[in-house]
């Protein structure tokens, strides 16, 4: 079985100072320290299963700046078997990558491709679906469980409300990889060091029939921080006060 995990290198801002450009088109990011999108890791552990029990390979694709490449590395020390970095165009979304993607993968035979339900710094959701329509695969999205029987597989996924799905896909297909999957895998130095001397390939954008002045569906107006709200007011008393308190306060509210 031969898989594709499409990943991301992404900043992790959940601790970090965040600053916004000057003209509001992203934040700051040259402080920042980037790292493997948690989504897309779970993704390349759930291939480095399917590949120990299915036998096959496994192959990592990026779109990104040279650094990228830290993220393959980390994908072939987790088990991947060959990593392709794919030049980043001038301007780009979702839909772009989605694209450029679908340029990449095309032409191989790959029986399954996995991507990261979403990647935690934009939150979009869409490149795995996408990427699928493009294709012209069938799909399933937010995906806990897969087993592979012949040309199908059968997977497990979330829908609202906690409440979860059993499905079945035709071979190939694309699959969004929900967190939680599986048990992540601790990476040893020695694996680091021993992914480093494996070959990452580079390809430009032409040579997948793209180019660097395609133009982009959408784009981003303006980055901004929230509006700072009013704080939480604390009622106190007993506990019959706090609800006479509490009544009135939705009765002002509600009039």
């Amino acid at each position: 079985m031969n898989i594709a995990v499409c990943v991301k290198r992404i900043p992790k801002t959940a601790e970090a100072d965040i600053f916004i450009e000057k003209d509001g088109s992203d934040i700051k990011k040259d402080h920042l320290v980037f790292h493997l999108n948690d989504w897309d890791g779970y993704a390349v552990r759930e291939a480095a299963l399917l590949k120990e029990k299915h036998g096959g390979e496994v192959t990592v694709i990026t779109i990104g700046p040279e650094e990228s490449k830290e993220v393959l590395t980390r994908c072939l020390a987790m088990g991947a078997d060959r990593a392709l970095r794919i030049e980043e165009p001038p301007v780009f979304d979702n839909q772009m990558v989605s694209k450029i993607l679908s340029r990449a993968i095309k032409d191989q035979s790959f029986d399954l491709i996995l991507t990261g339900v979403q990647a935690e710094d934009d939150n979009g959701g869409q490149v795995g679906v996408g990427l699928a329509q493009m294709l012209g695969f069938p799909h399933a999205a937010i995906v806990t469980n897969i087993e592979i029987n012949g040309d199908r597989a059968r997977v497990r996924r979330e829908l609202e409300g906690g409440i979860e799905e059993v499905t079945e896909v035709k071979l190939p297909a694309v699959l969004t990889i929900q967190t939680g999957i599986n048990e992540p895998k601790y990476v040893s130095l020695s694996a680091l060091l021993e992914a480093e001397d494996k070959e990452i390939k580079d390809i430009g954008i032409e040579e997948i029939g793209g180019t660097s002045g395609e133009s982009v569906e959408t784009k981003i107006d303006q980055v901004f921080f929230p509006p700072v709200g009013k704080m939480a007011e604390i009622l106190k008393g007993s506990p019959e006060e706090v609800v006479t308190q509490l009544t009135e306060i939705i009765k002002k509210k509600k009039g």
